[in-house]
């Protein structure tokens, strides 16, 4: 590989880490808002996690999804990996979208139906990636686990906070 090669990959990384950082930037900022007051006060089921698991799960989520992305654009382009590159920023958004539903405006049910979603579209991510590098897709099932997890933990907040 030539210099402007392992440059180009090197400042591909970056961006994609960049992109997945700063969406988890902006999400961890609207749970900001409510997380040390109207998050404490929800009802939480037993198996919620203490509250500083959050952040470096998190991270380490979005720096595998960066990676992955990363992966797949080097190996395919923009051109060519226009399909699955879209649906991983679909799931970006979703997941961006998911912190202001339930953090930013406290609508735990619509939360819930806006998980769900995002948890196929993951899905659909994973698959995309796995067809162009099975790495890049194998990277995005520790997200897909944990959104699974996200997924039981919202249904059940949502249940023991029904009003």
């Amino acid at each position: 590989m030539s210099l402007r090669g392992k440059t180009t990959d090197f400042f591909g990384l970056a961006l994609w880490l960049a992109l997945c950082l700063g969406v988890a930037g902006i999400g961890g900022a609207i749970t900001r808002t409510s997380v040390s007051d109207w998050y404490q006060d929800l009802h939480k089921p037993s198996f919620n996690p203490p509250d500083w698991v959050f952040t470096p799960v998190w991270i380490s989520l979005f720096l595998l999804m960066g990676i992955s992305a990363w992966m797949v654009w080097r190996t395919t382009g923009f051109a060519r990996g226009r399909i699955p590159l879209t649906i991983f920023g679909l799931q970006l958004a979703l997941n961006l979208a998911w912190s202001y539903i339930f953090f930013g405006v406290q609508l735990i049910g619509w939360a819930l139906v806006e998980i769900v979603i995002l948890w196929a579209v993951i899905l659909v991510t994973a698959e995309g990636f796995r067809r162009v590098s099975p790495l890049a897709g194998l990277l995005l099932i520790p997200y897909l686990l944990w959104s699974s997890f996200a997924i039981i933990l919202n249904a059940a907040i949502w249940w023991l906070n029904m009003a």
